[in-house]
């Protein structure tokens, strides 16, 4: 889009405010000035960040954003009407997806715009020009004055056609123009008209809403921000609707299908309010690192009345669990319609929420999950745990822990704002864990400065850093008083981060985007980097060694079996050795937090010493090695276990265990002979069945489509208060269903259905949600035929029944 031309005026029409229609009145304006200084997105000289959307009122007696009709003198060019777009823009744009009725357009590719016109266009004597607006504030840009010329040739005879609402009007000339908006252009809904020039004067058309359009991110365009130069990753990060996300543990890994659904109807107007409620200037849209900060901050609910209101307590009565989500289409409508927060979410709901968001936007943006993520409290780049003089924890220190597992985005972009070298993915996440600037928003932070332990550059990368490749200090109280450094566990933190693969669908490992191999000597120094720029600098410790080692395992863990933990001890010394040991068994939330042991042992065994040892041992310098006797070799026998088994019955672990909750096993002993400390922990995630969905029908767009879910309770007890929700991009699913008592062991089969909107190939995706269950998950992929020819769409009507007439009396003509 040309710069504005200084000779337009574009009126007080441009200072209107626009609300949706049936939305509830915006909250009272907030001074703008201070949030988006902390943002980092204006200096606040020009005062720009203290004017929202809701501050603009219309003149007494005039309609928000509609110019008042002009007065049509004889000789004045006035447009018929306009046809903006077309069905092979679309396509170029990679927008055909979007079940919106007005264009979607990318910045920095041209779009086509046909004028019709009551007369034919003299080039020679006649002007015309496109301007544009802004939806919700005043004028951004309009094209020159310009004297196109027809096209060259005979024009084509036009096909006699049914004339429909909203298409275009049948004869009379027309003139094709083409516009483009600038790479940099801020991205929202605009509003499109045209202006004349004749002998006799000027004529500027009406804005309608019909001829509005909406700009968004171009990851296609090379002079976007946002560009990727390999386009077939864009097909996942930006244009696939549905995906996986991966949660669990290190050693479990689980995933669940979610529906993104950036292109189903109303999402995209949802994510364009999410930017008016936050009140950002327009000017800064154009910007997608402070689009992803705002948006970071808005999904949840702190600070500003967000998305998303997260809870981690269990008691989920005011609301929806967590778990039970299966997309973001439900909840971001929810929120555009209501205008409140939606209750609840936790991180995969949040991290779901904004990778539909971003995606709707144009961002290419993917879903991460860190196993072992650290959340640090006291910037000291490390994850601390206190112990007191006989090792036992301080819980008044240990503000630090460690979460199953965490899920957050990468985004794609340059960095301007940051030295070379930082482009790429960038961290954003939208779980309200601590404060950036004073909002609970993180990121964008750039993976490659987290991957060197560059904490000193913005946004957030301290703590982005402590997440995957802090070290776990273990510090005990000394008789003085203060604390010293006992042990060092390196590699502990951020373990196999995940997200799904573009193309192949299979889970990607990206660890080595966010740290260099475990152990390396640029790892080291990426820590060493890190740490010193932390609250607390420390010099590296050494990991303690001894002869008995001690490592913990368990046989299959399934939900409603009985489950079985072992902890085996070896002793590679050549001396027997008297090993203590504890097992304490509780229950730990997804974010490390632990209730109290429901099952503790002592047991106390000898280890008999490593048979072998001194055969192991390399002769000294120089010593004469005796021929090997002949006969078939022995293979050294390897060093003496001892094992301690704890059985535990689904009668005593069942009442512990709520939705995304493990078992932590905790195993730690002394030597008797030596005073060595060993300790080990395991955590274990219990598996659940999945649903199983099976299509009955040809899947039709318009049409119902009888889906089937088969549930089994795998529990030995009766199951209560299920609940079951589907959702898939581009179909329409029915309401979330309450399901009734099942019995233990009980299969249930389900028949739900569901109305195709677009045809193609879609997936469904089905959750279940109970108190006594973990989250159930199924996803079935349909191939959806288009609406029969002729068709409208609408789900077919039932045939009415042929009533019955009573038999005609005897000896009647039955007329």
């Amino acid at each position: 889009m040309p710069e504005a031309d200084p000779r337009l005026d574009p009126g007080r029409w441009a200072a209107a405010s626009f609300r949706p229609r049936g939305a509830p009145p915006a909250p009272a304006p907030r001074p703008r000035r201070g949030f988006w200084r902390r943002l980092g997105g204006c200096c606040g000289c020009c005062g720009c960040c203290r004017r929202g959307a809701e501050d603009w009122e219309p003149p007494p007696g005039e309609v928000p954003g509609r110019r008042p009709p002009q007065p049509l003198r004889p000789g004045l060019l006035a447009p018929r009407g306009l046809v903006v777009g077309s069905p092979a823009d679309r396509t170029a744009h990679h927008t055909a997806e979007f079940a919106c009725p007005r264009l979607v357009v990318r910045r920095g590719q041209p779009f086509g715009l046909r004028v019709l016109l009551p007369r034919p266009f003299d080039p020679d004597a006649d002007g015309l020009c496109a301007p544009t607006r802004r939806w919700r504030r005043g004028p951004t840009s309009s094209s020159r004055w310009a004297r196109p010329r027809p096209p060259a040739g005979r024009p084509r005879r036009r096909r006699r056609r049914r004339r429909t609402r909203g298409a275009e009007r049948p004869g009379g000339p027309a003139l094709r123009l083409c516009l483009t908006a600038p790479p940099d252009a801020p991205i929202g809904r605009y509003r499109l008209s045209v202006k004349t020039r004749t002998r006799a004067g000027e004529y500027a058309a009406p804005f309608e809403d019909a001829n509005d359009f909406f700009l968004l991110f171009n990851p296609w365009c090379p002079d976007d921000a946002v560009y990727m130069e390999k386009t077939s990753d864009l097909n996942e990060y930006v244009l696939n609707e549905t995906g996986r996300i991966f949660y669990g543990t290190e050693d479990q890994i689980a995933e669940r299908s979610w529906n993104y659904g950036q292109f189903d109807a109303g999402v995209l107007e949802a994510c364009l309010y999410i930017l008016d409620r936050r009140g950002m200037p327009h000017g800064a849209r154009g910007d997608p690192v402070m689009v992803s900060r705002v948006v970071s901050a808005m999904v949840n609910s702190l600070d500003d009345n967000g998305v998303l209101v997260g809870n981690w307590t269990g008691d989920y009565a005011q609301g929806t669990n967590p778990s039970a989500w299966a997309g973001s289409v439900d909840i971001l409508r929810s929120y555009h319609g209501a205008g409140a927060p939606v209750r609840y979410g936790q991180c995969w709901v949040f991290a779901g929420v904004m990778t539909t968001v971003l995606r709707c936007l144009g961002l290419p943006t993917r879903t991460v999950t860190n196993y072992n993520s650290a959340h640090d409290t006291d910037v000291s780049l490390t994850t601390d745990i206190y112990f007191d003089e006989n090792m036992r924890p301080l819980e008044r220190l240990n503000t630090d822990s460690v979460w199953n597992f965490h899920v957050w985005n990468d985004c794609w972009m340059k960095r301007p704002d940051l030295p070379d070298g930082y482009d790429g993915w960038q961290v954003v996440d939208a779980t309200p864990q601590e404060t950036s600037s004073g909002l609970f928003c993180c990121g964008p932070c750039s993976v490659t400065a987290v991957k060197n332990g560059e904490v000193f550059l913005k946004y957030d990368t301290p703590f982005v850093f402590a997440e995957v490749n802090s070290d776990k200090v273990y510090w005990q109280r000394q008789p003085g008083g203060g604390f010293a450094i006992v042990h060092v566990e390196e590699g502990a933190i951020g373990r196999r981060i995940s997200t799904l693969g573009p193309g192949s669908g299979a889970r990607l490992d990206v660890t080595h985007q966010y740290k260099h191999p475990e152990g390396s000597e640029e790892e080291r120094r990426a820590v060493s980097t890190a740490t010193s720029h932390g609250s607390r600098p420390r010099n590296r410790g050494a990991p303690s060694s001894g002869e008995v080692t001690l490592t913990v395992g368990a046989g299959p863990a399934v939900a409603g079996a009985e489950l079985e933990l072992r902890a085996v001890a070896r002793n590679d010394g050549a001396e027997p050795r008297t090993l203590r040991l504890r097992l304490a068994l509780c229950a730990v939330r997804y974010t490390g937090v632990s209730g109290a042991p429901f099952r503790q042992e002592q047991h106390r065994r000898a280890v008999p010493p490593g048979q072998g040892e001194a055969r192991r041992r390399p002769p000294p310098p120089g010593a004469r090695v005796p021929p090997a006797a002949p006969g078939p070799r022995r293979r050294p026998c390897p060093p003496p276990e001892e094992t301690v088994t704890m059985t535990v019955a689904y009668a005593e672990y069942g009442p512990h265990v709520g939705d995304q909750d493990a078992l932590k096993l905790t195993v730690a002993g002394a030597v008797e002979e030596t005073g060595q400390v060993v300790a080990k922990e395991l955590r274990v995630r219990l598996h659940t069945p999945e649903l199983t969905l099976t299509l009955l029908a040809p899947a039709v767009v318009g049409q119902e489509t009888p889906v089937q879910v088969v549930f089994q309770n795998p529990l030995p007890e009766p199951l209560r208060g299920a609940t079951l929700r589907m959702e898939g991009a581009g179909i329409s699913c029915p309401k979330p269903f309450a399901m009734g008592s099942v019995g233990a062991g009980q299969a249930v089969r389900l028949r739900q259905a569901v109305v195709p909107q677009r045809p193609g190939r879609r997936r469904l995706v089905a959750a279940l949600e109970s108190a006594q269950l973990g989250p159930l998950h199924g996803v079935l992929q349909l191939d959806v035929a288009p609406a029969p020819a002729g068709s409208t769409g609408s789900p077919p009507r039932r045939p009415r029944r042929a009533r019955r007439r009573a038999p005609p009396p005897a000896g009647s003509t039955g007329g």
